[in-house]
């Protein structure tokens, strides 16, 4: 099962690795992993995907909270939250082509050179798994970059 995790965590040297090696001691590949700073200078928010057993991670979260350089930490896979990332694309392919596959998807051009377009488009994992099929249809896909995904718990609404 996928697991989308959220922690903050001090800005401490070695803080990133003594998490991502809780991970590794238990055989967990760190699918995606994002980190940046957040609004208080000295903790940064860390996202993290990883398939896996549901005991186990759970274990692993709840080991990971022990650790000095963790401030918070929440897996989100079973709350309500927002969850993005970001695509960046070269498609050598017709630019009319190009445009309406933008248009379709919401997604934006950023640069055009002969019959090569930079395109970005910002959404669900399963969205950008999307329009990355959509590209190979339209064009060549000759290099693309994903950012990792980056999420936030939605706030409880009380009624």
């Amino acid at each position: 099962m996928r697991h989308l995790i959220s922690m903050l965590l001090q800005n401490e040297a070695g803080a990133l690795s003594r998490v991502a090696g809780l991970f590794a001691s238990r055989g967990y590949n760190i699918e995606s992993l994002t980190v940046a700073a957040t609004l208080h200078e000295d903790a940064s928010r860390l996202t993290l995907v990883v398939f896996g057993d549901d005991a186990v991670v759970e274990q692993i979260v709840k080991q990971s909270s022990k650790l000095v350089d963790v401030i918070e930490i929440a897996e989100l896979t079973g709350r309500e939250h927002v969850e993005r990332e970001l695509l960046v694309a070269r498609i050598d392919g017709d630019d009319d082509a190009v445009d309406a596959l933008l248009a379709r998807f919401g997604a934006r051009l950023l640069q055009r050179q002969g019959s090569h377009s930079v395109v970005e488009y910002t959404g669900r994992a399963d969205e950008i798994d999307l329009i990355l099929d959509a590209m190979h249809r339209v064009g060549e896909l000759v290099d693309h970059a994903r950012s990792g995904i980056a999420a936030i718990e939605q706030p409880l609404v009380i009624a």
